[in-house]
């Protein structure tokens, strides 16, 4: 087996670690990648390759919250269980949505979208600019929000008969001792997974399935779809994780069976490296941005998109004249 090619795995493992779990698009920095240091593999084996190595962050979740997600957990009480089981639900209900999108359009993005390269790097660069930008509006609007509801007034003011808003603000228990560590529970409805609506938790799943345009990321639309419905950003960014789980692993499953178990043993071990090393940068990537959304907002990430995006399209545009062909 060619160590070059296994150091090559290790690389696309460690992008797909940091980028599978920040909002900033795993398939467009897949892109950028193979560009450079393109493993030296059949089209089809790189295909199913780029799947195969998320069940590696798939396991930094379940490593992360199993007690979370572990509904069997000895030292859980009964409300600690109902509410494990009630996550499950919402996991499930949040997952139908993508499923079906995935079930009915994967193959004809694959074959119209992704194995088109110029309309490919278009579609890629077009949703990292677009959902860029929407974080930052978003971001901004929020900001704006949370600084109304921190003054004086917002705390203490009346609340006119009806404004859901007002009365939202009042009923956050303050302290005056320690700030809160997540600022948008300030205005969230959803500040718990309890107060998730199963309801709410299947609007999340439609916006997940809005991922299947390569370059808009799974958890940056789960992401932004969450707060827009009300939740605040921790809620929303471990929802993104959790349903990670059904819909990572399923899609997995998908690419084998269409592809099928045959490879050589250098290609197995290819798949172990990449799983492997996306396996412990997730877990890294995982606890930076659980503790980052508690202290900050979303916003460096538009702009990080937004830059990602214009690298697309200024090399595969300019430097390869990709889309003047």
């Amino acid at each position: 087996m060619d160590l070059i090619e296994l150091l090559k795995a290790l690389l696309f493992g460690i992008v797909e670690g940091i980028t599978e779990w920040l909002p900033v698009s795993s398939t467009g920095h897949m892109m950028l990648l193979n560009q450079f240091v393109g493993l030296d593999v059949s089209p089809a084996f790189y295909d199913v390759f780029l799947v195969v190595i998320q069940l590696g962050a798939i396991l930094a979740v379940i490593t992360t919250y199993f007690r979370k997600l572990n509904p069997f957990a000895i030292r859980k009480t009964p409300a600690e269980r109902k509410t494990t089981w009630g996550i499950w639900a919402k996991i499930v209900v949040g997952s139908i949505p993508a499923a079906i999108v995935g079930i009915l359009l994967d193959n004809w993005f694959e074959q119209h979208v992704m194995n088109n390269g110029k309309v490919g790097y278009i579609v890629v660069a077009a949703a990292l600019i677009v959902y860029g930008v929407v974080f930052i509006v978003m971001e901004a609007v929020n900001r704006r929000r949370i600084a109304d509801a921190q003054a004086p007034r917002g705390r203490h003011a009346a609340c006119k008969p009806g404004d859901t808003e007002c009365q939202r603000i009042r009923s956050f228990k303050w302290t005056d001792e320690k700030e809160v560590e997540d600022t948008s529970e300030v205005i969230s409805k959803v500040r718990t997974f309890d107060e998730l609506s199963l309801g709410k938790a299947f609007a999340i799943g439609v916006f997940q399935s809005l991922a299947i345009v390569p370059g808009t990321s799974r958890s940056g639309s789960i992401i932004i779809g969450s707060m827009l419905l009300g939740t605040s950003r921790t809620i929303a960014t471990e929802f993104a994780f959790f349903l990670a789980i059904p819909i990572m692993a399923g899609w997995s499953l998908l690419k084998f069976v269409k592809h099928g178990f045959d490879y050589t043993q250098g290609e197995w071990a290819i798949f172990g490296v990449g799983i492997a090393t996306a396996f412990i940068v997730s877990l890294i990537s995982i606890k930076f941005l659980v503790n980052f959304v508690k202290r900050h907002d979303f916003t460096a990430f538009g702009v990080y998109r937004i830059f990602i995006g214009l690298a697309v399209l200024g090399y595969f545009g300019v430097l390869l004249g990709g889309f003047a062909q």
